[in-house]
């Protein structure tokens, strides 16, 4: 069963609600496909290329966690936007690779930028889709009168949860974190409408199947197996069936961008940009093919990031809109598909 969640302000612009500014931290080190090739000679990074569309990926220092990852961009965008951080009274955390089982990391990045104790902070667990959800939850915290600035933050250091064996997801996701403030006024970004949608009976397409409370992890095991695609069953780490979760996103999200479209009496050709999540080449070449979105009007912002999780989407716009790629009044549609199975589409007005 697929659950779907709408909201809609196009009929009431004098509260405009959206993002202030965006600003991102990525890993220090940065693996290139040469440095996959050497280490895995069977590897035929051609076709992983082709495939992915990336060249390399920025990877955190063994001593670098989400947090940390997070607090740089925070500190970026506060000092960008000239803010104080008694000026945010709500702080999202996103992200699945938290730094401890608890506390959240939203409290810890509380307390490291010294933040007042008069403010909301709370970690909310999503990967692709992550950036679309907080942003929502942002935009209902600032419009119910519960927030005034929200600092939404996404970060994941999934290298840490990838088997470095498996060629079918460890020359795809890079690590880093997008820092976003969103408020009422006259934000850069006017969230217009969003759409939210779930299908939990499929979860089992990408997951981790050991770690939590349900199948605690037992340090030291080594039980792997390697199928045909070179893909690793471990369940201490990532899996992914990469070819059921490209199959269900290229169904359900060109239906997802024509629905929101409809609800706003808009059609592809008042959409200046698309940004999508940067999942893959070949997902966004099947999703654009489908859609029939112009190359010139689509991002794919992945050669040097790979797979950012949920900071994918605030970076491929924070990229496209230092580059000049959208303008005044210009509408955007964003996407964010992935874990859960769960996606999600705004309209947004430059």
């Amino acid at each position: 069963m697929t659950c779907i969640l709408f909201f809609n302000d196009m009929t009431n612009l004098k509260q405009r609600i959206g993002i202030d500014g965006i600003a991102f931290s990525l890993g220090e080190n940065i693996v290139t496909n040469t440095d996959l090739q050497a280490e895995n000679p069977s590897w035929e990074m051609g076709k992983v290329l082709e495939r992915t569309g990336v060249h390399s990926r920025p990877v955190a220092a063994p001593e670098t966690t989400a947090l940390d990852l997070g607090y740089r961009a925070a500190v970026e965008i506060l000092e960008k936007l000239d803010l104080k951080v008694d000026e945010i009274d709500a702080l999202i955390f996103c992200t699945q690779t938290p730094d401890y089982v608890l506390p959240p990391n939203s409290t810890l990045l509380h307390g490291r930028l010294n933040m007042p104790s008069n403010v909301m902070a709370f970690d909310i667990s999503h990967a692709c889709s992550g950036f679309m959800y907080g942003l929502g939850i942002a935009k209902s915290l600032v419009a119910s009168g519960a927030a005034n600035k929200v600092l939404l933050i996404t970060a994941d250091t999934y290298s840490r949860l990838i088997h470095p064996e498996d060629r079918s997801i460890r020359p795809l996701f890079g690590d880093g974190a997008a820092a976003t403030v969103i408020s009422r006024g006259n934000p850069e970004l006017t969230v217009l409408d969003m759409s939210f949608n779930t299908a939990g009976k499929h979860a089992d397409r990408f997951i981790i199947k050991s770690g939590g409370c349900r199948q605690p992890r037992l340090h030291g095991r080594d039980f792997v197996e390697l199928d045909k695609s070179g893909r690793i069953d471990s369940p201490d780490h990532i899996h992914m069936d990469g070819l059921g979760v490209l199959s269900f996103f290229n169904n359900v999200v060109p239906a997802a961008v024509r629905e929101i479209l409809s609800r706003n009496s808009k059609t592809l050709d008042d959409i200046s940009l698309f940004v999508f999540h940067q999942a893959s080449r070949l997902a966004l070449q099947g999703i654009t093919k489908s859609l029939g979105i112009p190359k010139e009007r689509f991002i794919e912002d992945m050669e040097d990031t790979g797979n950012l999780v949920s900071s994918s989407v605030p970076v491929a716009l924070a990229k496209a809109i230092a580059q000049q790629r959208v303008s005044d009044g210009e509408l955007v549609l964003l996407c964010g598909f992935g874990v859960g199975l769960s996606w999600s589409t705004a309209l947004v007005e430059f």
